[in-house]
Protein backbone atom coordinates (compact mmCIF):
# COMPACT_ATOMS: atom_id res chain seq x y z
CA UNK A 1 0.00 0.00 0.00
CA UNK A 2 1.24 3.69 -1.02
CA UNK A 3 2.21 5.83 1.91
CA UNK A 4 1.20 9.35 1.40
CA UNK A 5 4.85 10.83 0.99
CA UNK A 6 6.40 12.91 -1.31
CA UNK A 7 9.66 14.15 -2.61
CA UNK A 8 10.33 17.57 -3.13
CA UNK A 9 13.32 18.80 -5.18
CA UNK A 10 13.78 22.42 -4.56
CA UNK A 11 16.78 23.13 -7.37
CA UNK A 12 18.49 26.65 -7.40
CA UNK A 13 21.60 27.62 -9.20
CA UNK A 14 23.70 27.38 -6.19
CA UNK A 15 21.72 24.63 -3.80
CA UNK A 16 19.51 21.65 -4.42
CA UNK A 17 17.13 21.06 -1.00
CA UNK A 18 15.59 18.08 -0.80
CA UNK A 19 12.71 16.69 1.38
CA UNK A 20 10.52 13.48 1.97
CA UNK A 21 6.95 15.51 3.01
CA UNK A 22 3.89 14.17 4.35
CA UNK A 23 0.55 15.73 3.48
CA UNK A 24 0.78 18.02 6.82
CA UNK A 25 3.89 19.27 5.50
CA UNK A 26 6.02 17.57 7.74
CA UNK A 27 9.58 17.07 6.21
CA UNK A 28 10.61 13.51 7.32
CA UNK A 29 13.62 13.88 6.06
CA UNK A 30 16.09 16.35 4.32
CA UNK A 31 18.93 16.67 2.41
CA UNK A 32 21.09 19.60 1.60
CA UNK A 33 23.82 19.69 -1.37
CA UNK A 34 25.11 22.37 -3.71
CA UNK A 35 24.08 22.13 -7.72
CA UNK A 36 27.31 22.84 -9.03
CA UNK A 37 25.82 24.30 -11.99
CA UNK A 38 28.62 24.60 -13.94
CA UNK A 39 29.42 20.58 -14.13
CA UNK A 40 26.07 21.12 -16.23
CA UNK A 41 22.86 19.42 -16.21
CA UNK A 42 23.58 15.75 -16.68
CA UNK A 43 25.56 15.88 -13.52
CA UNK A 44 22.98 18.48 -11.48
CA UNK A 45 20.52 15.84 -12.34
CA UNK A 46 22.45 13.02 -11.06
CA UNK A 47 22.87 15.10 -7.86
CA UNK A 48 19.02 15.89 -7.65
CA UNK A 49 17.79 12.20 -8.02
CA UNK A 50 20.77 10.77 -5.34
CA UNK A 51 19.26 13.68 -3.20
CA UNK A 52 15.84 11.91 -3.41
CA UNK A 53 17.41 8.67 -2.83
CA UNK A 54 18.99 9.58 0.42
CA UNK A 55 16.17 11.66 1.64
CA UNK A 56 14.61 7.91 1.39
CA UNK A 57 17.12 6.29 2.70
CA UNK A 58 17.24 8.11 5.66
CA UNK A 59 14.06 7.43 6.08
CA UNK A 60 13.89 4.02 6.05
CA UNK A 61 11.48 4.18 2.72
CA UNK A 62 11.38 2.08 -0.10
CA UNK A 63 10.59 4.45 -2.96
CA UNK A 64 7.22 2.48 -3.57
CA UNK A 65 6.12 3.90 -0.85
CA UNK A 66 6.41 7.34 -2.54
CA UNK A 67 3.10 9.00 -4.40
CA UNK A 68 5.42 11.23 -6.49
CA UNK A 69 7.85 13.64 -7.06
CA UNK A 70 8.01 17.32 -7.27
CA UNK A 71 10.45 19.64 -8.86
CA UNK A 72 10.95 23.00 -8.30
CA UNK A 73 13.20 24.64 -11.43
CA UNK A 74 14.01 28.44 -12.02
CA UNK A 75 12.18 29.69 -15.06
CA UNK A 76 11.72 29.67 -17.59
CA UNK A 77 10.11 26.25 -17.62
CA UNK A 78 6.84 24.62 -19.44
CA UNK A 79 5.47 22.76 -17.20
CA UNK A 80 3.18 21.04 -19.05
CA UNK A 81 5.91 18.40 -20.76
CA UNK A 82 8.12 18.92 -17.54
CA UNK A 83 10.61 21.43 -19.49
CA UNK A 84 13.07 23.15 -18.21
CA UNK A 85 13.72 26.01 -21.18
CA UNK A 86 16.61 28.46 -20.60
CA UNK A 87 17.14 29.51 -17.14
CA UNK A 88 19.42 32.29 -16.74
CA UNK A 89 21.53 30.87 -13.77
CA UNK A 90 21.77 27.00 -14.69
CA UNK A 91 24.61 27.86 -18.01
CA UNK A 92 23.40 24.83 -20.57
CA UNK A 93 20.01 24.44 -19.69
CA UNK A 94 18.25 24.45 -22.88
CA UNK A 95 15.03 22.99 -23.32
CA UNK A 96 16.07 19.72 -20.51
CA UNK A 97 13.39 17.48 -19.99
CA UNK A 98 13.80 17.28 -15.67
CA UNK A 99 10.50 16.13 -15.23
CA UNK A 100 11.15 13.40 -17.43
CA UNK A 101 14.75 12.56 -16.48
CA UNK A 102 14.47 12.85 -12.71
CA UNK A 103 10.72 10.25 -13.31
CA UNK A 104 12.89 7.77 -15.49
CA UNK A 105 15.33 7.93 -13.00
CA UNK A 106 13.76 6.93 -9.94
CA UNK A 107 10.78 5.14 -11.49
CA UNK A 108 8.10 7.50 -9.83
CA UNK A 109 5.42 10.23 -11.25
CA UNK A 110 7.83 13.38 -11.49
CA UNK A 111 5.64 17.01 -12.19
CA UNK A 112 7.99 20.08 -12.64
CA UNK A 113 7.13 23.78 -11.57
CA UNK A 114 8.50 27.10 -11.51
CA UNK A 115 10.34 27.83 -8.72
CA UNK A 116 8.36 30.99 -7.23
CA UNK A 117 5.12 29.27 -8.22
CA UNK A 118 5.79 26.07 -6.05
CA UNK A 119 6.86 28.21 -2.84
CA UNK A 120 4.05 30.00 -3.24
CA UNK A 121 2.21 26.93 -3.24
CA UNK A 122 3.70 26.13 0.29
CA UNK A 123 3.08 29.14 1.54
CA UNK A 124 -0.80 28.61 0.57
CA UNK A 125 -0.91 25.16 1.58
CA UNK A 126 1.58 25.24 5.10
CA UNK A 127 2.32 28.68 5.56
CA UNK A 128 1.42 32.31 6.16
CA UNK A 129 -1.69 31.49 3.14
CA UNK A 130 -2.92 28.88 4.91
CA UNK A 131 -6.69 29.07 5.06
CA UNK A 132 -6.85 32.10 2.27
CA UNK A 133 -8.84 31.36 -0.80
CA UNK A 134 -6.74 34.52 -3.10
CA UNK A 135 -3.37 34.79 -2.04
CA UNK A 136 -0.43 36.30 -3.77
CA UNK A 137 2.97 35.55 -3.09
CA UNK A 138 6.33 37.56 -3.68
CA UNK A 139 9.77 36.86 -2.87
CA UNK A 140 12.12 39.85 -2.55
CA UNK A 141 15.94 38.54 -2.44
CA UNK A 142 18.99 38.80 -5.35
CA UNK A 143 15.62 38.91 -7.99
CA UNK A 144 11.99 39.39 -7.30
CA UNK A 145 9.78 36.86 -7.83
CA UNK A 146 6.44 35.48 -7.37
CA UNK A 147 3.06 33.28 -7.73
CA UNK A 148 -0.69 33.78 -7.52
CA UNK A 149 -3.04 31.69 -5.65
CA UNK A 150 -6.61 31.98 -7.40
CA UNK A 151 -9.76 30.61 -5.93
CA UNK A 152 -7.73 28.49 -4.18
CA UNK A 153 -6.04 27.37 -7.46
CA UNK A 154 -2.28 28.23 -8.61
CA UNK A 155 -2.54 29.98 -11.85
CA UNK A 156 0.00 29.72 -13.67
CA UNK A 157 -0.80 31.31 -17.11
CA UNK A 158 -1.27 30.17 -20.63
CA UNK A 159 2.36 28.69 -21.01
CA UNK A 160 3.03 28.63 -17.52
CA UNK A 161 5.10 32.11 -17.27
CA UNK A 162 2.36 33.76 -15.00
CA UNK A 163 3.48 36.05 -11.58
CA UNK A 164 6.58 37.35 -13.50
CA UNK A 165 6.68 40.26 -10.51
CA UNK A 166 9.97 41.64 -10.94
CA UNK A 167 9.20 42.50 -14.75
CA UNK A 168 6.21 44.42 -13.80
CA UNK A 169 7.24 48.64 -15.45
CA UNK A 170 7.39 50.49 -12.79
CA UNK A 171 10.03 53.11 -13.99
CA UNK A 172 9.54 53.46 -17.68
CA UNK A 173 13.26 54.89 -17.59
CA UNK A 174 14.31 53.13 -15.10
CA UNK A 175 17.57 51.71 -14.77
CA UNK A 176 18.25 48.19 -17.05
CA UNK A 177 16.62 44.89 -15.81
CA UNK A 178 18.76 41.55 -16.26
CA UNK A 179 16.10 40.58 -18.66
CA UNK A 180 17.25 43.70 -20.88
CA UNK A 181 14.29 45.78 -20.31
CA UNK A 182 14.30 49.15 -18.37
CA UNK A 183 12.61 50.30 -14.85
CA UNK A 184 11.72 46.91 -13.84
CA UNK A 185 10.73 46.00 -10.28
CA UNK A 186 13.68 44.09 -10.23
CA UNK A 187 15.69 46.52 -10.86
CA UNK A 188 14.27 48.88 -8.47
CA UNK A 189 13.88 46.94 -5.26
CA UNK A 190 15.34 43.77 -5.29
CA UNK A 191 18.84 42.77 -3.23
CA UNK A 192 20.67 43.23 -6.43
CA UNK A 193 19.53 46.94 -7.16
CA UNK A 194 20.01 47.87 -3.23
CA UNK A 195 23.39 46.63 -4.19
CA UNK A 196 23.96 48.59 -7.50
CA UNK A 197 22.89 51.63 -5.51
CA UNK A 198 25.47 50.56 -2.63
CA UNK A 199 28.47 51.00 -5.42
CA UNK A 200 27.61 54.05 -6.92
CA UNK A 201 27.13 55.10 -3.20
CA UNK A 202 30.72 53.93 -2.03
CA UNK A 203 31.95 55.26 -5.80
CA UNK A 204 30.93 58.60 -4.73
CA UNK A 205 32.46 58.41 -1.48
CA UNK A 206 29.25 59.78 -0.01
CA UNK A 207 29.00 56.92 2.63
CA UNK A 208 31.43 56.07 5.38
CA UNK A 209 29.58 53.46 7.24
CA UNK A 210 29.39 51.49 3.92
CA UNK A 211 33.48 52.25 2.83
CA UNK A 212 33.97 50.88 6.17
CA UNK A 213 31.48 47.15 5.92
CA UNK A 214 32.85 46.91 2.99
CA UNK A 215 36.26 47.78 3.12
CA UNK A 216 35.85 49.99 0.20
CA UNK A 217 35.96 47.02 -1.81
CA UNK A 218 32.86 47.61 -4.44
CA UNK A 219 32.82 43.73 -4.86
CA UNK A 220 32.35 43.21 -1.15
CA UNK A 221 29.32 45.44 -0.92
CA UNK A 222 25.41 43.68 -0.55
CA UNK A 223 21.92 44.39 0.12
CA UNK A 224 22.56 43.91 3.40
CA UNK A 225 25.89 45.75 3.98
CA UNK A 226 23.27 48.83 2.67
CA UNK A 227 20.91 47.74 5.39
CA UNK A 228 23.26 47.15 7.94
CA UNK A 229 24.64 51.15 7.10
CA UNK A 230 21.30 52.32 7.18
CA UNK A 231 20.26 50.61 10.48
CA UNK A 232 23.67 52.24 11.80
CA UNK A 233 22.46 55.95 10.67
CA UNK A 234 23.97 56.56 7.56
CA UNK A 235 21.40 58.85 6.29
CA UNK A 236 21.98 57.84 2.29
CA UNK A 237 21.91 54.41 2.96
CA UNK A 238 18.82 54.64 4.52
CA UNK A 239 17.64 57.05 1.07
CA UNK A 240 19.01 53.78 -0.43
CA UNK A 241 16.30 51.54 1.40
CA UNK A 242 13.42 54.38 0.98
CA UNK A 243 13.49 54.37 -2.48
CA UNK A 244 13.85 50.76 -3.06
CA UNK A 245 10.84 50.33 -0.30
CA UNK A 246 9.13 52.75 -2.56
CA UNK A 247 9.50 51.47 -5.39
CA UNK A 248 8.27 47.74 -3.67
CA UNK A 249 5.43 49.55 -2.68
CA UNK A 250 4.08 50.36 -6.00
CA UNK A 251 4.20 47.50 -7.15
CA UNK A 252 2.85 45.57 -4.34
CA UNK A 253 -0.01 48.17 -4.83
CA UNK A 254 -0.43 47.29 -8.29
CA UNK A 255 -1.24 43.76 -7.25
CA UNK A 256 -3.61 44.47 -4.55
CA UNK A 257 -5.28 46.12 -7.29
CA UNK A 258 -5.33 43.92 -9.99
CA UNK A 259 -5.98 40.64 -8.23
CA UNK A 260 -7.74 41.89 -5.20
CA UNK A 261 -5.95 39.05 -2.95
CA UNK A 262 -6.98 38.31 1.04
CA UNK A 263 -3.31 37.91 2.00
CA UNK A 264 0.03 39.10 0.03
CA UNK A 265 2.55 36.75 1.44
CA UNK A 266 6.08 38.50 1.04
CA UNK A 267 9.53 36.44 1.12
CA UNK A 268 13.03 36.21 0.60
CA UNK A 269 16.57 37.50 2.00
CA UNK A 270 15.05 41.23 1.97
CA UNK A 271 12.18 39.91 4.20
CA UNK A 272 14.19 39.64 7.19
CA UNK A 273 14.33 43.31 6.89
CA UNK A 274 11.12 43.12 9.11
CA UNK A 275 9.18 46.65 10.05
CA UNK A 276 11.71 48.31 7.94
CA UNK A 277 10.57 46.60 4.77
CA UNK A 278 7.04 45.59 5.77
CA UNK A 279 6.12 49.38 7.21
CA UNK A 280 6.06 51.01 4.24
CA UNK A 281 5.32 48.60 1.66
CA UNK A 282 1.64 48.45 4.17
CA UNK A 283 1.50 52.10 4.10
CA UNK A 284 2.13 52.81 0.22
CA UNK A 285 -0.52 50.12 -0.22
CA UNK A 286 -2.81 52.04 1.77
CA UNK A 287 -1.99 55.39 0.10
CA UNK A 288 -1.97 53.63 -3.35
CA UNK A 289 -4.24 50.87 -3.99
CA UNK A 290 -8.25 50.93 -3.71
CA UNK A 291 -9.80 51.53 -0.10
CA UNK A 292 -11.12 48.30 -0.37
CA UNK A 293 -8.78 46.42 -1.81
CA UNK A 294 -6.36 47.84 0.51
CA UNK A 295 -8.28 47.13 3.07
CA UNK A 296 -9.39 43.32 2.78
CA UNK A 297 -5.48 42.70 2.22
CA UNK A 298 -3.20 41.12 5.03
CA UNK A 299 0.25 41.84 4.20
CA UNK A 300 2.50 39.43 5.70
CA UNK A 301 5.64 37.99 6.03
CA UNK A 302 6.09 34.28 4.77
CA UNK A 303 6.94 31.50 7.45
CA UNK A 304 8.81 28.24 5.93
CA UNK A 305 11.85 30.51 5.18
CA UNK A 306 14.13 28.26 3.00
CA UNK A 307 11.58 25.91 2.99
CA UNK A 308 9.49 27.53 1.19
CA UNK A 309 10.20 26.03 -2.17
CA UNK A 310 10.96 22.67 -0.86
CA UNK A 311 7.71 22.09 0.54
CA UNK A 312 6.25 23.55 -2.33
CA UNK A 313 7.31 20.82 -4.73
CA UNK A 314 6.39 18.59 -2.75
CA UNK A 315 2.54 20.03 -2.37
CA UNK A 316 3.00 20.23 -6.20
CA UNK A 317 3.50 16.50 -6.24
CA UNK A 318 0.15 16.20 -4.27
CA UNK A 319 -1.59 18.32 -6.39
CA UNK A 320 -0.92 16.83 -9.29
CA UNK A 321 -1.27 13.22 -7.90
CA UNK A 322 -4.73 13.86 -6.48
Amino acid sequence: MTADLFVGIDLGGTKINTALVDTTGRIVSQDYRETRAAEGPTAVVERMVDAACQVMAQADIAPARVRAVGVGAPGPIDSRVGLVVAPPNLPGWVNIPLGERIGQALELPTFLENDANAAALGEHRFGAGRGSRHMVYVTVSTGIGGGFILDGRLYSGATGGAAEVGHITILPQGPRCGCGRLGCLEALASGTAIAREGRALLAQGLSPRLAELSNGDPARLTARLVTQAAAAGDVKAQEIIDQAMFYLGLGMANLVNLLNPEVLVIGGGLANMGESLFAPVRRIVQEQAFRTAAEAVRIVPAELGDNAGVLGAAAVAMIAAG
